[in-house]
């Protein structure tokens, strides 16, 4: 995995919303990059409505987006279902998760780890919260930001 002070890998991927997404697009503030497993699932619910739920605190101090391996249908729905208010972005076939080092051996088999990325305005990565607990999370990288 990578670690505090690397270069985070540059992607373009597709979002929930049909745009494309590219991270080096976004340097004027932090980006918070948080990996979860899977769309419409318990912890990756709560995690996502929580985040929704800080949007506004967000909204100066960093993009948020949410990545995982589902497609942007699933990602629609799950969106429209829970009012999610920020990109979620479409990792199908989990090369950008496996390029962060987020992609391997869970409790339930082969996934995505859930972790969360702070990236710097330079692009380095300045913060990796791994093994993240859904419940309380948003405001934990809020209180890091």
């Amino acid at each position: 995995m990578l670690k505090v002070g690397d270069i985070a890998p540059d992607f373009t991927l597709e979002s929930d919303s049909g745009t494309t997404v590219v991270l080096s697009a976004h340097r004027d503030k932090p980006v918070v990059l948080f990996f979860y497993p899977k769309d419409d699932t318990p912890g990756c619910t709560i995690e996502c409505k929580e985040f929704r739920d800080a949007r506004d605190a967000f909204t100066t101090k960093a993009h948020v987006f949410g990545i995982s391996p589902d497609d942007r249908a699933s990602h629609e729905a799950f969106r429209d279902k829970f009012g999610l208010n920020f990109p979620l972005l479409c990792d199908i076939g989990h090369e950008v998760a496996e390029r962060y080092g987020v992609y391997g051996q869970t409790k339930w088999g082969i996934g995505v780890l859930r972790t969360t990325f702070v990236i710097g305005p330079d692009g380095r990565i300045q913060r990796i919260f791994e093994n993240v607990k859904p419940q309380g999370h948003a405001a934990e990288v809020l209180a890091a930001l």
